[in-house]
Formats: C-alpha cells, sequence, structure tokens
C-alpha cells in the first residue's frame, strides 16, 4: 500500500522523525513522506515516531492508498522517484 506521512514537529525533535521516517519512506518535501510500505513496517513505523513525539505539541498524519494507480499526482518542479526502501 501507499502511504503519504506528513508531520509538524517541534524543532528540537524534527530532525529524529525526520530520520526515521527516512528509514521506511521518501522525501518529497520538508514534511511529506511517501512510500510503499507493509503493514508490519508500517506498524513499527508508527510505533518508532511515537516514542519521539510529544502528543500534546507534535501532529504526524498518515495517509494510506491502498494502490498507487488510484491516485493522480501532479508535479511541479523537481520530481522525486519512488522505490522500495525497505
Amino acid at each position: 500500500m501507499w502511504i503519504i506521512l506528513t508531520y509538524d514537529i517541534n524543532e528540537k525533535r524534527v530532525d529524529k522523525i525526520r530520520k526515521i521516517s527516512l528509514q521506511y519512506l521518501i522525501r518529497i518535501q520538508n514534511s511529506v513522506f511517501i512510500g510503499d510500505i507493509g503493514w508490519a513496517s508500517l506498524r513499527i513505523l508508527k510505533e518508532r515516531l511515537k516514542k519521539e513525539i510529544v502528543e500534546s505539541e507534535d501532529s504526524i498524519q498518515f495517509f494510506i492508498l491502498r494502490d498507487e494507480k488510484l491516485v493522480k499526482r501532479i508535479k511541479l518542479g523537481v520530481s522525486y522517484e519512488f522505490s522500495n526502501i525497505i
């Protein structure tokens, strides 16, 4: 399944969140990641991120897309190619 992850994280924790997210997904904007990931990897990613955030200050959103073909992506400017990371 395809995942879009977005976050709004306190500056103190943003580097750690970015590094964890990069292990599973491709960064397409400063706080936006996308990629093909399985349920087990998504569960692990969510657990790892949850340990790093302060729930009263930080926000992480996951958008689950069952298939990349169901999404129309319009790109302007630099384009990033996708590949499985894990």
